[in-house]
């Protein structure tokens, strides 16, 4: 029997779920992040759960891992510090930037330019010059750039980035410097833009693969004891990486270009909500992935997550893919607070973590926290982890207490003061996926996951008129699912830019067949049959004379005119207009994604629509500003075709769904709770 392991980390718990390939069942558990070192979490988790299922490690034959480390190396600015090597003349490229000022206030502010990763001082110039038209114009100095990276020994950097003018159309000079590098500075790991970014805007693409050098040490280290610790559990499983666009990509591969990592953690649960989605048969989706921490939500269209051309982390934005993932500090360890200046209740983004955490786990947390306003309401038992985890009640009392006090409110106000204010902070980031976007959420479901979300997805289902709000099973770990069910996936792209006046469809398919070579090759190395193997091309195109791009699908056999065709009503859409220019193909790519994960959604006995069976005992929570009857329900004793009237609490091993009064959750065949109001 072969098996399929997927890990989670998160800011307060790890995730891991096991799949067996051949029957779909899952094994499935939580444990608290170690924050110091979060592989201590992965492989103490793994192997407890292998275990408990009685599974030996030397059945596992894949290790599917979404990880925050590269996004923690650069919001935390525990980076290695980067050489830079650009072309003589451009040594400021990374000061200068550019003139965008961020915010809605734009020039009317003062607006301090984030540190370069890459020092000025840590800079230096390579005596050369290629062309616009990637022929040589100065042919390369090396006597000149040995003498010039004594500079670079001497600031004592950890890694080298190598960025020269045009090299996207010959890169023929980074090469050559990156071997004098490695004669010069032994050891260090060099990044080349050729490698990470082969497109136009020099800025871009050095900035993107400054980033790409600054996280390669850290998550070399990673990537490498991980492997290390389990090759000495006794396991041959093959090491990937979820990438940030929702792909997994090699342990190799994650050690060359780990800026393809910066998030990570979120494409897992958007991975598993599709999963789900298709399952379910819902094809439009808002996610709602909240942890402990932060509360992640993305749109799905069709089933395809939307996707970006840049990924964001703090004030790091780099040319590089990822799923469109808005981030808020929103989760159940958010503290809430008074501050002496407004008087005025906040919640978040400052966590409790995993230590202490909120007041209610015992582990000498004091702060208020969101998961103890939600203790202090009902909506949480007192049981967690199927019994393994006990809250304490009369802390988060005390805790919330602090709140109602310096608010001059009652207890179970200042609770449910707690609670909705983090649910309006959610409410505003899925409105930015969503309204902003230029889509009505009325058209969508609302999938709320994480160890939280299903406490809070009834009545972000309310504010955002998003029905039905979809739980799925074990919530608690869909980001693991979606890490143990995604594909492998490389891609490739070549600057085109050319006018549609000045182009046609053979020079666009020959240039498409070039990189469609390079990627299908590149995953073949993976172990991965050209047979096996499913290709997608995309187009950036903007009209003539903009600065930026909308990346589009291009479907086999479909030809420029049906490409602009798509661009006009997509430009219509986002932006309300088109202009009467002509259209600009700037960037082609290709992504190859490897063979989809042989695993089907199991199959829930039918009920008769009585959840009885199912009910644990009364219970009281304060909704609705009053104390009233609820029950709560053991998920595990559902049947399909049962109806759970709110309020109601529905508890698992992961994760606790709340009912609010006026809603019914009903249970699908595939175990899925469906929540919508009583009267639609």
């Amino acid at each position: 029997m072969s098996y399929r392991l997927g890990v989670d980390v998160g800011g307060t718990f790890t995730d891991f779920l096991i799949i067996d390939e051949a029957t779909g069942r899952t094994f499935r558990d939580k444990a608290p992040s170690t924050p110091h070192d979060p592989s201590e979490a992965v492989i103490a988790g793994a192997r407890a759960l292998c275990a408990r299922a009685e599974i030996s490690p030397t059945e596992l034959e894949l290790f599917l891992h979404g990880t925050t480390v590269a996004t923690n190396a650069v919001l935390e600015h525990k980076i290695a510090r980067v050489g830079l090597i650009v072309t003589e003349g451009y040594r400021d490229i990374l000061q200068i930037a550019r003139s965008l000022v961020p915010g809605g206030l734009a020039a009317w502010i003062v607006w301090p330019k984030p540190t370069p990763m890459a020092p000025l001082e840590a800079t230096i110039e390579a005596p050369e010059r290629m062309g616009a038209d990637g022929q040589i114009v100065r042919p390369l100095d090396e006597a000149g750039l040995r003498r010039n990276l004594r500079r670079l020994a001497e600031e004592k950097v950890e890694a080298v980035t190598v960025c020269l003018i045009n090299s996207y159309l010959n890169d023929a000079h980074e090469r050559r410097v990156a071997e004098i590098v490695a004669e010069e500075l032994p050891g260090l790991p060099v990044s080349l833009s050729a490698d990470i970014l082969p497109e136009m805007q020099e800025y871009e693409r050095a900035l993107t693969t400054v980033a790409n050098s600054a996280v390669r040490p850290t998550v070399s280290r990673y990537v490498g004891n991980l492997e290390r610790e389990l090759r000495a559990w006794g396991t041959e499983a093959k090491l990937s990486l979820l990438r940030s666009d929702g792909g997994l990509m090699s342990a190799d591969k994650s050690r060359a270009a780990p800026v393809n990592l910066l998030m990570s953690g979120p494409a897992g649960g958007v991975a598993g909500a599709v999963w789900v989605a298709k399952n379910a048969g819902f094809p439009n989706i808002l996610t709602l992935d909240m942890g402990g921490t932060s509360t992640d939500v993305a749109l799905i269209e069709n089933y395809e997550p939307r996707l970006r051309r840049e990924t964001s982390v703090g004030h790091l934005t780099v040319r590089a893919s990822s799923l469109d993932v808005k981030t808020v500090g929103a989760g159940g360890g958010s503290i809430a607070s008074v501050p002496e200046l407004t008087r005025a209740l906040r919640v978040g983004p400052q966590s409790a973590g995993a230590a202490p955490g909120p007041a209610a786990y015992g582990r000498g947390g004091e702060q208020p926290t969101v998961t103890d306003a939600n203790v202090v309401l009902g909506y949480l038992p007192e049981n967690l982890l199927g019994g393994a985890f006990k809250l304490d009640r009369d802390a988060a009392r005390r805790a919330v207490q602090l709140v109602a006090d310096a608010l001059g409110l009652s207890l179970m106000e200042a609770a449910a003061g707690i609670v909705s204010i983090v649910n309006e902070t959610m409410y505003g980031a899925l409105r930015l996926v969503s309204v902003q976007q230029g889509y009505d959420p009325r058209d969508f479901a609302l999938m709320a996951f994480g160890g939280a979300g299903p406490l809070h997805g009834n009545a972000l289902g309310v504010l955002m008129g998003s029905w039905p709000v979809i739980i799925p099973p074990s919530p608690g770990v869909l980001c693991a699912y979606g890490d143990a069910t995604t594909r492998l996936r490389v891609d490739a792209q070549r600057s085109f830019n050319k006018l549609v006046t000045q182009t046609t469809d053979a020079e666009v398919e020959a240039v498409t067949a070039e990189v469609i070579a390079q990627v299908t090759a590149e995953l073949e190395a993976e172990g991965v049959a050209r047979t096996d193997q499913t290709l997608r091309i995309e187009v950036d195109v903007r009209y003539a004379g903009q600065a930026f791009e909308v990346p589009l699908e291009k479907p086999p056999g479909s030809d420029i005119a049906d490409l602009t065709g798509r661009f006009d009503a997509e430009h219509k859409r986002l932006f309300t207009f088109n202009l009467p220019t002509p259209q600009e193909l700037v960037n082609i790519r290709v992504i190859a994604l490897g063979k989809s994960a042989n695993v089907s959604a199991e199959r829930i006995a039918e009920g008769d629509g009585d959840p009885a069976g199912a009910r644990l005992y009364d219970h009281e929570v304060w909704m609705d500003g009053r104390a009233q009857g609820a029950a709560i329900y053991d998920r595990a004793k559902l049947r399909a075709g049962d109806i759970v009237p709110g309020p109601a609490v529905v508890t698992e091993m992961d994760s606790t769904t709340l009912v609010l009064a006026g809603h019914i959750a009903t249970v699908d065949p595939f175990g899925n709770i469906l929540i919508t109001p009583e009267t639609r």
